[in-house]
């Protein structure tokens, strides 16, 4: 796929600017996980809470200028563990937010909680101070599979975890992981069953993946291998079926109407901010489309936000690279998305990418239905080998 030669940079024309979601990240945790990469650092010293939502609400005032007049759909406050964080905190920075940007009526708001870290108070006063969706870290049910993983939390206070949400949020998604340590196909499926007892409006179950510069990549543990793994994912993937809940992404089930609607946005291609240490945002601008990153560091971050520069580094998304980027999250969608939407969000023609598909096609990876693309079950299966096809182009 070449589509260098379509625009030069600096002049990409969208027709209007797509959805924006705000992302902020807390990255403190009481404990690294062993299979963690995100930007997350042990608290051992305590969180300096205050001066972070202080912080925080720096750094969007200063982004005001690039998102000028929009709306914000959606909230997610990512980590690290975000209920580390006591309600006041919460509750100041979600004032704040509310004070410098406009949401949409009805924005959902999410925040992801560790087990091990939340009580009946605390989870009264997020909802209080406006939180409508929790999504509970449970990884699993299981107490030897819970001490491999390195959390904090054991199977009894996961479940009274799971109560005291379904008390408090209407709203709650449980993280689950497969393919863990020595886990067999019959503790998946107990673990699903577990999830499914209490009924939630959203599950994600993600294979665990053993990332560079994480305690599991210098010490591997054993895993399923790919035949048990895949038999697992079938097996999660049916039983949810049976019970209702749609499998709309990659990892993502959900009853009706309860897609989260912040990732969501992040898979069709629209625009997010993120604030906080080592945040990242994609953000269309009139004639471009631009990345950032923020200082990735905890203290660095307060102390470049305070003295208003918490962008690390910023870069214009080439118009060579858009095709692949956009390919990159909207394949995920097991329902696909419409021609017309990559036009939206890219302001290129959808020639740029009709080598690639009518390749993807005949490998059996997509199938296209009028003006409608969709991953076919080989196609989610092999995710990676159909978005090499879009990020080189090349019909090998």
């Amino acid at each position: 796929m070449k589509t260098a030669s379509l625009a030069l940079p600096g002049t990409l024309a969208l027709s209007a600017p797509p959805p924006l979601s705000l992302y902020i990240h807390i990255p403190w945790c009481v404990r690294k996980c062993p299979y963690c990469d995100f930007n997350s650092h042990q608290a051992d010293g305590g969180v300096p809470e205050m001066a972070y939502a202080e912080a925080l609400l720096r750094d969007l005032e200063l982004a005001l200028p690039q998102i000028w007049g929009r709306k914000i759909g959606s909230i997610f406050f990512g980590g690290g563990t975000p209920s580390i964080l006591s309600g006041e905190a919460l509750d100041k920075i979600l004032c704040g937010i509310r004070a410098l940007v406009p949401l949409e009526a009805g924005a959902e708001i999410s925040l992801e909680a560790n087990p091990g870290t939340v009580d009946a108070n605390r989870f009264a006063e997020y909802r209080a101070a406006g939180v409508n969706r929790l999504s509970l870290g449970i990884q699993s049910f299981n107490r030897h599979h819970l001490k491999a993983l390195g959390r904090i939390h054991d199977e009894h206070e996961a479940r009274q975890a799971v109560e005291l949400a379904r008390a408090h949020f209407d709203n709650i998604n449980l993280d689950l992981m497969y393919a863990l340590p020595g886990q067999t196909l019959e503790e998946v499926l107990s673990d699903i069953h577990a999830a499914l007892d209490y009924k939630p409006q959203h599950l994600s179950a993600y294979h665990l993946t053993i990332e560079p510069n994480t305690w599991f990549y210098h010490h591997p543990p054993e895993v399923p291998d790919d035949d048990l793994s895949a038999s697992m994912q079938e097996e999660i993937e049916s039983l949810l079926a049976a019970h209702g809940y749609q499998h709309y992404e990659t990892s993502a089930f959900s009853l009706a109407q309860h897609q989260c609607r912040h990732n969501l946005n992040y898979w069709l291609f629209g625009d997010y901010l993120g604030i906080g240490a080592g945040a990242h945002s994609k953000l269309s601008l009139p004639d471009r489309i631009v990345r950032q990153a923020r200082q990735r560091q905890p203290q660095a971050y307060l102390e470049a936000s305070g003295q208003g520069r918490p962008i690390q580094t910023e870069q214009e998304v080439l118009i060579a690279d858009l095709g692949f980027e956009f390919m990159m999250n909207v394949l995920r969608l097991t329902g696909g998305f419409s021609l017309g939407l990559f036009a939206r969000r890219t302001g290129l023609s959808v020639a740029a990418l009709q080598d690639s598909l009518d390749v993807a096609v005949q490998r059996g990876l997509l199938e296209i239905d009028g003006q409608h693309v969709r991953p076919t079950l080989l196609g989610q299966r092999f995710l990676n080998d159909l978005l090499q096809l879009f990020l080189t182009g090349d019909d090998v």
